[in-house]
């Protein structure tokens, strides 16, 4: 994710310019003498406790929307069928949801009891389903209104001039559709989308057939990678979908709005030469396609959802220097954060520190490093952002472990971004660029289609590098306190204070403001 406020990018450059799947089990009668207890109303998060259900492993969504009209702002109704595993004997359970109302739960195919408890859906099946035995939930008839983008934070269900799109990092999938939504469920989906007849529906993964009948059409794609729900994207609305060639097998395609089409297209083909550019990197494109969504809104962010990431047109509007690093950022994310996805919101580190990282390399490997971050090169960057290090760490909390989630961006902060980056740079130096360079992708490779934890990068890495890297990594991910950075001893962090690293990240920001003031 990137973040832009008043006219301005922050979050990735915050410092960087400063078919239904699974087979229901046997349902045992309530009445038998088996001890049944209710799956947890969450996942225990520190930073989101309430986000995700205990009591079950989700396999496959197979979800159904319906536009009725070609109207952005409309309620939307639909269905979902969720097929699971239960991990205990499951009494009752939940799913999030924060959309308006649902129709009926059917649990196995038997109608099912159930309530509203703020964002939860609370469902009761008329039998208790066993331990480690499949079961399916279809929940019929939901409704959900999307509401305008806000050029602040994420809303989930958002409704643009054109049509609506969806936005969910990291606790809003659910106001649009049901689901156990949290990047530690992850699973596979099938998404239909139904609009009106000249309307065009796209969703995450590979397109399945399109079928029209009675003046509506329906499409239907298939991610059949791990997905977490925070990261489904489903399109509808005025918008076309180009097709470029495939990149080493990858398909790649855009979505942007009809009317925009002839202005945005061009500035996306750039994709294609940096899905090359991160597959040499890091290896094997970890999904079956690829493309970029822009539209038009105040969107505030540009957002990595998968298989098609997620911009607007004031980020599209800048230069190519300022747009081209922000496209591999979130192209990194398919790696570092969809793909290998966090067990918990304070991995975010894990994600935005890795697409920091390869944001930053492609701006000086294309020549633009300095134009786009006011730095003559990384290890001039790297220094100020060691720097500024305690203050960010007092700010905001250590670079694995955020202060709070009152805000979204309290969670996305600028020491998840360029202190996670900082951290790889450390990390670097310690065990020396081939190591560096083996460990990233061997990341990639053990986790992918999984969600990892710090304390899983901490174990690879001491693995890869053959030293036990426990301590100094605890340290810089965990440390109140900034390490002191191998290979640089003569490197100093400056003393924190509110107005010190005001100060800092006032200068950090400078020179992006100026980009994004021209441009935006």
């Amino acid at each position: 994710m990137s973040k832009i406020i008043n006219g301005r990018l922050t979050g990735a450059l915050a410092v960087s310019t400063a078919v239904l799947v699974g087979i229901a089990g046997s349902v045992t009668p309530a009445s038998a003498a088996v001890s049944a207890t209710p799956g947890s109303a969450g996942l225990g998060d520190r930073l989101y406790p309430l986000l995700g259900n205990g009591g079950y492993d989700v396999t496959n969504y197979n979800l159904r929307l319906n536009h009725p009209a070609k109207n952005p702002a409309q309620t939307v109704n639909g269905s979902v069928t969720i097929s699971a595993v239960a991990t205990q004997n499951l009494s009752r359970f939940n799913l999030d949801f924060a959309g308006n109302s649902v129709g009926s739960v059917y649990v196995n195919g038997k109608a099912a009891t159930f309530s509203r408890s703020g964002e939860e859906l609370v469902i009761t099946p008329s039998a208790y389903l066993p331990k480690n035995k499949g079961f399916w939930v279809t929940v019929n008839n939901f409704t959900a209104t999307p509401v305008s983008a806000t050029g602040d934070a994420p809303e989930g269900f958002i409704a643009t001039k054109d049509g609506t799109v969806l936005a969910g990092q990291p606790d809003t999938s659910h106001n649009l559709f049901p689901s156990n939504d949290h990047p530690r469920d992850k699973a596979t989906y099938t998404i239909s989308v139904t609009v009106p007849s000249g309307w065009k529906g796209v969703a995450s993964g590979r397109h399945l057939k399109t079928t029209t009948a009675g003046g509506r059409t329906t499409s239907v794609y298939r991610e059949a990678k791990p997905m977490a729900s925070e990261l489904a994207q489903i399109v509808a609305g005025d918008f076309v979908v180009y097709n470029r060639k495939a990149v080493g097998g990858v398909q790649v395609r855009d979505v942007v709005p009809r009317r925009l089409s002839s202005k945005l297209l061009a500035k996306a083909k750039v994709e294609r030469a940096q899905l090359t550019y991160m597959t040499n990197k890091v290896g094997k494109y970890p999904f079956e396609n690829y493309g970029s969504l822009v539209i038009d809104a105040d969107l505030g962010f540009a957002l990595e959802t998968q298989t098609l990431s997620l911009y607007d047109t004031g980020l599209f509007g800048a230069p190519a220097y300022v747009l081209n690093p922000i496209m591999v950022h979130e192209l990194a994310h398919q790696w570092f954060g969809n793909s290998v996805a966090p067990k918990s919101w304070s991995d975010v580190w894990q994600n935005e520190g890795h697409a920091t990282w390869y944001e930053l390399l492609y701006a000086a490997d294309t020549k633009t490093f300095k134009k786009y971050t006011g730095f003559a090169n990384p290890d001039a960057y790297f220094k100020s952002v060691y720097q500024a290090s305690d203050m960010l760490r007092a700010q905001y909390g250590p670079v694995a472990r955020p202060k709070g989630s009152a805000s979204v961006w309290d969670v996305f902060n600028p020491n998840v971004y360029a202190g996670g980056a900082l951290v790889l740079y450390a990390l670097k130096q310690k065990i020396g660029a081939k190591k560096f360079a083996k460990l990233e992708r061997e990341w990639v490779r053990k986790y992918r289609g999984k969600s990892a934890s710090t304390q899983d990068f901490i174990a690879l890495a001491s693995k890869v590098s053959g030293q036990n890297l426990k301590p100094f990594l605890t340290r810089w991910l965990y440390g109140k306190k900034t390490p002191a950075m191998p290979g640089h001893s003569s490197w100093k962090v400056a003393s924190a204070s509110a107005a010190s690293t005001a100060a800092a990240a006032d200068t950090f920001i400078v020179p992006l403001r100026q980009h994004m003031a021209d441009h935006h």
